[in-house]
């Protein structure tokens, strides 16, 4: 092999390295935070049910048509507070994030009957939903403790707190949910409406697709940081 071309070699490996380093979720040494999302693609991520998912201008969007599920293939988590930052296309567009899903996702309802999803709609009234169905509430399950939200354009930073069986929501610095296994809950009024009973400690986390052709919302960062 000539120099050149062992030179050129050396090279492309060095950048392929860089690459992949920068595709990795590496945590931050000095916040703790470890970053699920690279800005780039989705590394790390698989899509199940209807729509898509795709990457735009370093953002996740929603996409297609019909409800899907973009989790995380890194496996199920617990004692952590999960941080997702993120903005509606518009006003009515909704979302949510999954967490407790007690197995590996395989289709969209499994997650919806027996894991929870932290809301994203601040107008639930317009799908003839209540104040259950609420940005930050775990839906169907909870009640707002605050209106937190930002209106579109504006970002929202949502933490999600997994200590034992407790869940705590935190959005734009005000507690929204504090929720813990076996606190009472409403019966379901709706078929969609998950399924009642407890969520595991543990679980694999994801992002809902609601209709991406409908409803358009915008990741810019998921984050994870162990509790203890």
């Amino acid at each position: 092999m000539s120099k050149r071309l062992a030179a050129h070699v050396c090279l492309w490996l060095l950048a392929a390295a860089f690459a992949l380093h920068a595709q990795s979720p590496v945590p931050d040494p000095q916040s703790g935070w470890k970053q699920l999302f690279n800005g780039q693609d989705l590394i790390g991520w698989k899509h199940v049910g209807e729509g898509s998912m795709r990457v735009e201008n370093g953002l996740i969007r929603t996409n297609g048509k019909g409800v899907g599920l973009l989790y995380w293939t890194g496996g199920p988590v617990g004692n952590c507070t999960i941080r997702v930052v993120y903005r509606t296309g518009g006003d009515y567009d909704h979302s949510g994030v999954f967490v407790r899903i007690p197995i590996e996702p395989r289709d969209v309802e499994m997650p919806t009957d027996y894991g929870y999803r932290v809301q994203i709609d601040n107008h639930p009234e317009t799908s003839y939903e209540d104040e259950y169905h609420l940005t930050g509430a775990l839906y169907s399950f909870t009640t707002p403790l605050a209106r937190a939200w930002r209106a579109s354009p504006e970002w929202n930073i949502m933490e999600i707190t997994l200590d034992g069986s407790r869940t705590v929501v935190v959005l734009n610095g005000a507690k929204v949910t504090d929720y813990a296994e076996g606190d009472p809950v409403p019966e379901r009024k709706f078929d969609w409406e998950p399924r009642r009973g407890r969520r595991p400690d543990q679980g694999w986390i994801g992002l809902e697709n609601d209709d991406g052709k409908k409803h358009t919302v915008f990741f810019k960062e998921i984050a994870i940081k162990p509790s203890h």
